[in-house]
């Protein structure tokens, strides 16, 4: 008997899904608000030809999304053309200075070097003791951690002394480099899982070191091209996919979930896989009295990531002079934090990304155009800021912060813009405070302290993306995908040799119906 499967949201973990289970021989089908794929790894296109990822533009580490590409008879190289960029990234230093990263040795060691003379050799120390930590770690985050048992471990417990759990990101970095600016170019990471490196586990110094070791790459068309060749790829494997048709409500019957409701029907399922946002799902879609661990209360208690403030824009003519990558760290990044994280304000000075990826990709934008994505970190939704009078303003603080990264005379070049606060975050992208990077990653919300891939309130519910195990960025949340659905094949008796025994073709590209 043919066993079917709904996945709530085709973000990438939902996608990644879809196409592990169809693999399997699960009848799959898809339901998504957006009329794209991808969530929050989804692409804006304008009627005059600009593009942005509306999210990650930063991709990472592809071996995860290679291996499930891999087992479902694809190449991901060969469905999406992507750059590996050098310099990664520049970084400008409000405090003084700028680094250019990149991943050849030699040069970085220079750039650190010529930065902070004292720390001449360090990089080298930095990359060889973090390749310990992450090649004895990795296999940890390709497990789910479902009790405080799990951390019992002999191998986990051994490596201990190697993690430092009791540590911070910034203190980690302090024996490996003297200069603070330093430190940032290797702690600022910690952003992606909308963290303060002051508060962060020093584990996450891995962040960092993938940069480094394994690349950090830009999909030709955006992240978001990488979502589409996922869609389509999964479609072609006989997933369906509802786009534009949001789940209105769930049934249960007692403790498991039975079938998801939207304007078009009901549609029952043998299990659901939710890949929305954790917080903002459970508390809309499941009823209170069916939560024991994770009720309305104790998630309202949980500390949640920082939001991000948004601009994209499209720009008559470009900015060749201007990195792919840039970050401005502020001049007192410590305060900058402090506003985002305890004191719930909107800084003077404060840090910035700005994408300028039209220099290394002109499909991006019509000829003689480019496209700039700006994100500013920003508190979640707070009392203390009110976005409807705060938005105009802060965009302009976010237009002028760009001159100090060399964008001159932005204003009068602006042909398309679009503008996003933590206000939209929730209400338009149904994310909780809309804090864009889920639950924060201290030790208190990590491994088993998550909210578990096999959802422990709710019988036959299983969550995949950031707010679940292992965590936030596109690498984990791909992992997480592999997490579920090894657990949901086995619940539904689907097991790994059943997988094995479905024969899949190597497919060219271009031979799948498009789906998008």
């Amino acid at each position: 008997m043919t066993r079917t499967v709904n996945i709530i949201g085709a973000g990438p973990g939902g996608l990644a899904s879809a196409m592990l289970l169809a693999r399997a021989g699960v009848r799959v089908r898809v339901f998504e608000r957006l009329d794209v794929p991808g969530g929050r790894t989804s692409t804006i296109s304008t009627p005059d030809g600009f593009r942005f990822d509306l999210g990650p533009t930063f991709f990472l580490y592809p071996r995860v999304l290679e291996d499930i590409f891999t087992a479902c008879g694809y190449d991901l190289r060969r469905e999406v053309e992507m750059v590996r960029l050098d310099p990664q990234y520049r970084l400008v230093f409000g405090a003084g200075g700028e680094l250019l990263a990149t991943p050849d040795v030699a040069r970085m060691e220079a750039e650190v070097s010529r930065l902070s003379p004292a720390d001449r050799g360090s990089f080298t120390r930095f990359m060889e003791a973090t390749r310990e930590k992450f090649t004895r770690f990795a296999p940890f985050l390709e497990q789910p951690f479902e009790s405080w048992m799990d951390l019992a471990s002999p191998d986990l417990l051994k490596l201990m002394p190697i993690l430092k759990p009791w540590r911070s990101l910034d203190t980690e970095l302090g024996t490996f480099f003297s200069d603070e600016r330093i430190r940032l170019a290797f702690t600022f990471q910690s952003k992606y899982l909308g963290m303060s490196p002051f508060r962060c586990p020093s584990l996450f110094s891995i962040l960092s070191f993938l940069e480094y070791e394994h690349g950090v790459y830009h999909p030709i068309g955006g992240c978001g091209a990488v979502s589409n060749a996922m869609a389509r790829i999964a479609q072609a494997m006989g997933v369906e996919i509802r786009y534009g048709e949001p789940v209105e409500g769930l049934e249960f019957a007692g403790r498991r979930i039975t079938a998801v409701r939207t304007a078009a029907g009901t549609h029952p399922a043998d299990a659901t896989v939710v890949n929305a946002d954790f917080a903002r799902s459970m508390t809309r879609l499941v009823p209170d009295r069916l939560r024991r661990r994770w009720s309305d209360k104790k998630i309202a208690s949980r500390r949640f990531s920082c939001s991000t403030f948004m601009l994209y824009l499209g720009i008559d003519g470009r900015y060749d002079d201007v990195a792919h990558h840039n970050i401005y760290l502020s001049a007192d990044y410590r305060e900058n934090l402090a506003d985002i994280e305890h004191r719930h304000v909107l800084s003077r000075d404060p840090s910035m990304y700005v994408q300028n990826a039209s220099i290394t990709d002109p499909t991006l934008a019509p000829r003689g155009m480019s496209t700039l994505y700006l994100l500013i970190p920003v508190t979640h939704r707070h009392p203390n800021v009110d976005w409807r009078r705060e938005g105009p303003r802060y965009r302009e603080v976010a237009l002028d912060q760009m001159e100090r990264i060399g964008i001159r005379g932005i204003r009068e070049r602006i042909r398309y813009e679009k503008m996003l606060t933590p206000d939209d975050w929730q209400e338009s992208y149904e994310i909780y405070r809309g804090a864009t990077f889920n639950l924060s990653h201290d030790l208190g919300q990590m491994l088993h302290m998550r909210p578990h891939n096999r959802f422990e309130d709710v019988e036959r519910m299983y969550l995949v993306g950031g707010g679940t195990h292992p965590g936030s960025g596109l690498p984990v949340i791909y992992s997480s995908a592999r997490i579920t659905t090894d657990l949901l094949l086995q619940d539904l008796g689907v097991g790994p040799a059943a997988v094995a025994e479905r024969p899949v073709a190597s497919r060219a590209r271009g031979q799948e119906p498009a789906a998008v």
